[in-house]
């Protein structure tokens, strides 16, 4: 994989349903290797910018593109091959729990399969193919469970199927969508730090939505802040103040200590909705 490769723009993107503004006329970029958490209240626009940024939602006005270029000037097979290359972690998980997990991490690759190569890949498998969902699973330290029944495992277990799922696909990009909204606080901590030490090694472009405040500020360098659709702010982490979080969340000021980053947590396993 080139390490060049992988950045996300998104220009005066602006998304709407039935005149309603989801996202208005957002800019961001992300470059290649970068890592970044979008915070904001529930109804921010968080999920619809990351469902925009793998085009699953086609914007009402703007452009998003991946590595210069634009999906709306995409043929079918290209942005198939582009949303390929994109992880997605969903909140739901979006896992089949009665599929054995080797079969759902290999429906991550299904985008770059024809019909019948997926259909065996899921199927029967190459020796080939199981080799990869072994070494992406000891990845994530579930290895041992590759034949396992997907339902039998724990919430954390599944968790890390999901992960896993998105890094067979071998992306350029990951995003994740409030992947720590169903576990407890040290579960959720462990999984941020798993998630941001696969991407470092890998060299993937990571975007996460999350609502821990503590956790976007450990784990993240870069902080993107969202408000009824609106960018608020887009700075590097150390430079946000506590007025900016508290703006943000419509809190009164004083309300959160948000401070350096060498600070001890004030919030940990704490969320904001």
């Amino acid at each position: 994989m080139n390490a060049a490769r992988g950045s996300l723009c998104l220009k005066n993107v602006t998304v709407a349903y039935q005149g309603i503004e989801a996202l208005a006329e957002v800019s961001l970029t992300l470059k290649p290797g970068e890592a970044a958490a979008l915070i904001g209240l529930s109804g921010s626009g968080k999920t619809t910018l990351l469902n925009t940024c793998n085009a699953l939602i086609q914007p009402t006005n703007g452009a998003v593109s991946i590595d210069g270029k634009k999906f709306s000037e995409m043929s079918s097979q290209e942005l198939r091959y582009a949303r390929s290359r994109i992880g997605f972690i969903h909140q739901s998980l979006s896992l089949v729990p009665n599929l054995r997990v080797i079969q759902n991490v290999v429906s991550g690759r299904l985008g770059q399969r024809s019909f019948l190569g997926g259909a065996r890949d899921l199927l029967f498998p190459s020796t080939n193919v199981v080799e990869k969902v072994y070494e992406v699973l000891d990845s994530v330290g579930i290895a041992e469970k590759i034949y396992e029944r997907t339902d039998r495992l724990s919430g954390g277990q599944q968790q890390r199927v999901a992960i896993a799922r998105a890094l067979f696909q071998d992306p350029l990009i990951l995003l994740a969508d409030e992947p720590i909204s169903s576990v407890d606080p040290v579960r959720a901590k462990a999984t941020i730090s798993l998630i941001r030490e696969i991407c470092k090694k890998k060299g993937l472009t990571l975007c996460v939505s999350l609502h821990n405040l503590d956790l976007a500020k450990t784990f993240f360098p870069r902080l993107i802040g969202l408000q009824d659709g609106r960018l608020i702010f887009d700075k590097a982490t150390e430079t946000v103040g506590a007025n900016e979080i508290n703006k943000l969340f419509n809190l009164p000021d004083g309300c959160i200590d948000f401070g350096p980053l060498t600070s001890k947590p004030s919030m940990l396993g704490k969320s904001l909705e």
